[in-house]
């Protein structure tokens, strides 16, 4: 029951606390808040007795946050980031739409795949302005769970208990290897999963995608010998034309390289998928639903949830 006696924490007070708990010290954090400190402390004096708990600890330099504390900035950071979306939607409606787009792509297809998107969605909204980071597929998640970015493109698995996602590509795995390995000279740019066997690897670093590796080799009763891991696709270039071992990596991996022969994985085809995710249960700005609207109209998604 709504108790109008009772004092509630406003937004600039949780601001206050958020910054004052990404600096740890409150005369840094009042330089930032361009304020003197006793109001500063006696503002979060005031919320710690609003909310009877301690939401610091006090050293001789620093503060620490307590459990409390970190529970409070987690779910202030949630509060100010959905109250800044929701200004700039109001500031921007009976303008057009407008704003920022952060996506995140993994290497490989993604980038063509989202070239795509952006060129037709800019047709239709010329004020909208994006902003892109790379990254492979774990590090993009973490992003999104951190909130520097609003969605992403990320190879498949992905956890669908915290994503939502659909599918909007895929793309053949290949083996890259030294134009000095015998396997080169196999007829064809094509070769068996089994011509692989007990062959040094190169793989994606992706937890994900090693499982997925093992249970290829699993359906030849073997197992990859793994020799090296890396996300870098211009890595995977130089370590299989120095015949380190074999690259298995998607097909755009493929750089001109006069030292590298690249074969398509065959019997059966093996192919990794592209995933359009965003966070579960994060409120969206308009601007976010309306590009993955249209993301979805592009990928024969849009009866998809």
């Amino acid at each position: 029951m709504y108790d109008r006696k009772r004092d509630y924490m406003d937004i600039r007070t949780l601001y206050y606390f958020a910054t004052i708990a990404e600096e740890l010290n409150i005369t840094k954090a009042a330089e930032k808040l361009c304020m003197s400190q006793p109001p500063l402390s006696s503002q979060i004096k005031s919320l710690e007795e609003e909310l009877d708990t301690v939401l610091f600890i006090r050293g001789k330099r620093h503060l620490q946050l307590t459990e409390s504390g970190k529970l409070l900035y987690r779910h202030a950071k949630e509060i100010l980031s959905l109250v800044n979306k929701t200004s700039e939607e109001i500031r921007s409606m009976g303008k057009g739409m407008r704003g920022k787009i952060a996506i995140g792509l993994v290497e490989g297809s993604a980038p063509n795949i989202a070239a795509e998107w952006i060129e037709q969605f800019l047709v239709n909204y010329e004020n909208v302005e994006f902003s892109i980071i790379d990254g492979n597929s774990d590090e993009l998640i973490q992003k999104l769970r951190s909130g520097l970015i609003d969605m992403a493109v990320v190879t498949s698995p992905c956890d669908n208990t915290l994503l939502n996602s659909f599918k909007v590509g895929q793309e053949k795995m290949t083996a890259f290897m030294s134009k000095d390995n015998p396997l080169a000279d196999l007829h064809g740019n094509t070769i068996d999963l089994a011509e692989l066997k007990d062959k040094p690897l190169i793989v994606p670093t992706r937890e994900a995608t090693n499982i997925m590796i093992y249970k290829w080799f699993k359906e030849i009763k073997s197992e990859p010998k793994i020799v090296c891991k890396m996300d870098n696709y211009l890595d995977v270039a130089a370590l299989a034309g120095r015949n380190i071992g074999i690259s298995i990596f998607p097909k755009t991996s493929y750089i001109l390289n006069q030292h590298i022969v690249a074969k398509e994985i065959v019997n059966p085809e093996r192919y990794i998928e592209y995933l359009f995710v965003w966070l579960k249960n994060k409120p969206l700005s308009l601007l976010d639903e309306a590009f993955i609207d249209h993301v979805k109209a592009l990928s024969g998604n849009d009866n998809k949830k």
